[in-house]
């Protein structure tokens, strides 16, 4: 189950399933001031300053008992890419990927959205970890499952490993055109767009939630090892970023997590 916590004035999500250090931010406890950003930022592409985004990363971290100076991260691309990382990555910013995974304690993996789909995932009894940015590219192209494979690899059990699927837009806001059903429909079949894009009147709506889940369970996940926010970040634009609620003018929240 999805629960929001407070840290002072930090509001950020967990959930119980996990078993690990691990949190989803919202916009709220951070020290960015612009009206469309404050206050909890994690990118500077959108006007706020690096000073203010490496206090929110303090503030965040901190909070969720992780250090700082841990974490890795990537200039996002929507792919379907996963990455090992280790200690000698620590303060990386990789510029091709879209999800990372490790099996070493002190290692913070993080992702950022604000529509997208952030995934963190975690065998905590083997110590294994992933996140992964599911934009809708990513999300058909699988990197949920990919994700699970690269856990797997390292030792990780497909019966522990636990999901948790952090706020996004759902498909009550997430409508598409053409042009996206017949891109899911290329790469997945017109089954699975059938099931995940329904019609209402004319226009057409995607779930990428009901997708990541479809795909983790083929993958051999089972749907009580699946835990799902059910906010819409599309719904609740005072709460969370939304990049189409507030037409790109916005900022980024980061879902973290970690061994220690």
């Amino acid at each position: 189950m999805f629960y929001l916590k407070n840290h002072g004035a930090l509001i950020y999500n967990v959930s119980d399933a996990i078993g690990v250090p691990h949190g989803f931010s919202t916009r709220a406890g951070g020290v960015s001031t612009q009206e469309y950003l404050a206050s909890m930022n994690f990118t500077t592409s959108t006007g706020d300053s690096e000073a203010n985004v490496a206090e929110n990363y303090r503030i965040f971290l901190s909070a969720l008992g992780l250090e700082p100076d841990s974490r890795v991260s990537a200039h996002q691309i929507h792919s379907a890419r996963v990455r090992y990382v280790t200690e000698a990555d620590r303060g990386r910013v990789f510029d091709d990927y879209d999800g990372f995974v490790t099996d070493r304690p002190g290692v913070t993996l993080i992702v950022k959205t604000a529509d997208c789909v952030p995934i963190l995932l975690a065998d905590a009894e083997a110590g294994v970890i992933a996140a992964v940015h599911a934009g809708w590219r990513g999300t058909v192209g699988g990197i949920a499952p990919n994700a699970v494979s690269e856990m797997l690899r390292l030792g990780a059990s497909l019966a522990n490993v636990r999901v948790a699927v952090g706020a996004c837009i759902h498909d009550c806001c997430f409508e598409v055109q053409g042009d996206f059903v017949d891109a899911v429909t290329a790469l997945r079949g017109a089954e699975f767009a059938d099931a995940h894009i329904r019609r209402k009147g004319s226009a057409r709506y995607a779930d990428l939630v009901g997708m990541n889940c479809a795909l983790l369970t083929e993958a051999g996940i089972t749907p009580s090892q699946i835990d799902v926010a059910a906010d819409c970040t599309c719904c609740a634009p005072f709460l969370y970023h939304s990049h189409r609620a507030t037409k790109g003018k916005r900022g980024t929240m980061a879902a973290a997590i970690g061994i220690v």
